[in-house]
């Protein structure tokens, strides 16, 4: 049964059928076939694995990140970027990097990060000399920080599947997400010191501080959710709620740049996106409970456990598990199949929950950025009109890149706990 459970979901994956009907389908045809269980508990399935109080906390950050994004609060972090970095070398693709490491962490969601900074600031690098191919890789793989940073909809996620704190893996997620930054500031200097691309005039601290005020209240908002939740104000599912109220206040009331009909558009937005993430996570969670009646878990244990003594080993094979499944599953879904399969392995092996579930966000910020089902590459893609092979080429050194950071956070736990610790 579980051969067809696999064989299933893999050829509907090829056919091109969207991953949470693939989910669902061959969770289903593997029921009926194996006389598994009532065909009735599919539905039922399908509803419990949605219906849990944490998980509220997603399309509430959705809507969070949409009303940010429809509220000018993109343009304000541009500028306020710019006046840090935007005079160094490279300093048009250090401003996309900087201000998707401040959307991140408003959005929570990689595709809504590269989609409004992306529209302001690929023109821009084009317009200054920059490759097309360079600066929509640059953007996806900038974009990709938005699930590393906190508040991040796969770090919830997980923290639900491994039971472990959703606060935890917020703050877990911060020292990652700063090193993946500095490694891409880096790599943008270095391409453009050998391309010959300068930067802006550099800001005076008057037009520094003058773009801070006009940018604050964005990059406040990430200090109140992460201390409301540390300081035992609230828990993450009301910082979404807070979040949002917030957001609709900047918008609506201060910038006053959310009107009744940008409102009914942000709205829709937010249901389609919502309605996508959880039909996969619901799917997802059929497909898991079916992995678990037929044991597989367990089965997959036993053979790590006996064919593997190192956790070395083990670690780099999950990495390379993990790589491979982000570039053909959704994040959402990736998570709750293989939590199930390889924490178990992991903790035996002497790994931390937390440190764990940063390593498996992180595989799968990359699959983001490579396709086949890349979704930033895809975004950036729509934004300059460039093939995806031609990007597939572009988005190489930010894969090998992230990669490097990858071993690195894999290696030294405490990139991980020690926040979380304190």
């Amino acid at each position: 049964m579980a051969l067809l459970l696999f064989l299933v979901l893999i050829s509907l994956f090829i056919i091109g059928v969207p991953i949470a009907f693939s989910l669902g389908l061959a969770s289903a045809v593997t029921v009926w076939h194996g006389d598994l269980m009532p065909l009735l508990v599919i539905a039922q399935q399908l509803i419990a694995s949605v219906n849990s109080f944490p998980l509220m906390a997603i399309p509430f950050f959705i809507l969070a990140g949409y009303l940010m994004q429809g509220g000018g609060i993109s343009q304000r972090l541009v500028d306020f970027s710019n006046t840090l970095v935007g005079s160094m070398t490279g300093g048009l693709a250090m401003v996309a990097i900087v201000t998707s490491l401040f959307f991140a962490a408003i959005s929570g969601s990689g595709a809504a990060t590269t989609a409004a900074i992306g529209s302001i600031l690929i023109p821009a690098m084009l317009s200054k000399g920059y490759p097309g191919s360079y600066a929509a890789a640059n953007q996806a793989a900038s974009g990709a920080l938005g699930v590393i940073i906190p508040p991040s909809i796969p770090l919830i996620l997980y923290g639900i599947a491994a039971n472990v704190s959703v606060g935890d893996m917020f703050i877990a997620g911060i020292l990652p997400g700063i090193l993946v930054t500095l490694t891409l500031l880096l790599f943008a200097y270095f391409f453009a010191k050998a391309n010959g691309l300068g930067g802006n005039e550099k800001s005076s601290l008057k037009d520094v501080l003058r773009a801070g005020r006009k940018a604050i209240l964005a990059i406040l908002m990430p200090i109140i959710i992460l201390g409301g939740i540390y300081g035992g104000i609230f828990t993450p599912t009301e910082a979404a709620v807070i979040a949002v109220a917030y957001s609709f206040m900047i918008g609506s009331v201060i910038y006053r740049e959310i009107k009744l009909s940008s409102l009914v558009d942000i709205l829709k937005q937010s249901a389609v996106t919502t309605a996508v993430v959880l039909s996969i996570i619901g799917a997802a969670g059929l497909y898991g409970r079916i992995l678990q009646r037929l044991r597989v878990p367990d089965m997959i244990s036993d053979f790590v456990v006996s064919a593997i003594d190192s956790p070395l080993l083990f670690i780099i094979l999950a990495n390379l598990l993990l790589l491979v499944a982000g570039m053909f599953i959704e994040a959402a879904a990736a998570i709750l199949i293989f939590v199930p399969i390889l924490l178990p392995i992991a903790i035996g092996f002497g790994f931390d929950p937390v440190h764990f579930g940063v390593i498996m966000v992180v595989n799968l910020a990359m699959g983001m950025f490579t396709p086949p089902v890349g979704l930033n590459l895809f975004v950036a893609s729509q934004i300059t009109n460039i093939g995806i092979a031609r990007l597939t080429r572009a988005v190489l050194p930010f894969v090998g890149i992230v990669l490097i950071n990858l071993m690195i956070i894999s290696l030294l736990p405490f990139l991980s706990t020690w926040l979380p610790s304190l």
